[in-house]
């Protein structure tokens, strides 16, 4: 089987996942968006999969992204940056990056301000929220107290437009406790900022989960592109 052949059989049965977990969920197919998750994979996976219909591509290091981003020939492809990020890279990630998932303080914020003047479109933010049962600083994600007042800072971030929340489940926790706390979340900012109706949650072992509790954006990888070789 070449490798056109293994992404395609891949998406199919995602898809049908997918489809059969929206059933299940009650919610409908076309309000779920999914981005394939693409890190350690070369340029050219992202183009067989734009070639099979993936719109949305995510990545999560910055000095892998960059690159691939400038090697691939698909065009009309949304780029999510989803890993943590670094305020020294905020200038490097807003020049590929589409949406950014992973803003969870104000240093960054004030960063991706400074980075996107030379953007010709806004760049989509996402606040990250701790989803630990017992949140502590140490974690990334935005501690609950802080996550309307960063929503506030961003939507008042000339060249920033905020899109929703973000959240990764535990380790060792609940799945439906962490994604109801993040679909309390993304009421509460909803409540002030109604357009910033994204719900990025659930990967390939927990998406159905997050589709019970309103994802809005799965980040899936390794169900499509296979196991990934270990990056240091």
């Amino acid at each position: 089987m070449d490798r056109m052949q293994e992404l395609q059989a891949n998406l199919q049965d995602v898809e049908s996942e997918i489809s059969q977990a929206c059933v299940a969920a009650n919610r409908n197919r076309d309000d779920v968006t999914l981005i394939a998750v693409t890190k350690t994979w070369p340029a050219t996976d992202v183009d067989l999969l734009a070639q099979l219909g993936v719109t949305d591509v995510g990545e999560n290091r910055d000095q892998e992204a960059k690159p691939k981003h400038d090697e691939v020939t698909a065009k009309n492809l949304t780029w999510h940056a989803i890993g943590q990020l670094q305020t020294n890279k905020a200038k490097s990630v807003a020049a590929w990056a589409d949406v950014v998932h992973s803003v969870d303080r104000i240093d960054l914020v004030t960063a991706l301000t400074k980075a996107v003047t030379t953007r010709e479109v806004p760049l989509g933010v996402l606040i990250q929220a701790n989803l630990d049962p017992a949140p502590t600083e140490n974690r990334g994600g935005a501690l609950p107290s802080e996550i309307m007042s960063l929503a506030e800072m961003i939507s008042n971030s000339e060249g920033l437009h905020l899109q929703g929340v973000m959240g990764v489940a535990p380790l060792a926790g609940d799945d439906d406790m962490a994604f109801a706390r993040l679909q309390d979340f993304a009421s509460q900012i909803q409540s002030s900022f109604p357009e910033a109706n994204w719900i990025s949650a659930g990967m390939s072992g927990d998406f159905a989960t997050a589709l019970k509790y309103g994802a809005t954006h799965l980040r899936i990888g390794s169900s499509i592109l296979g196991n990934r070789a270990f990056q240091g």
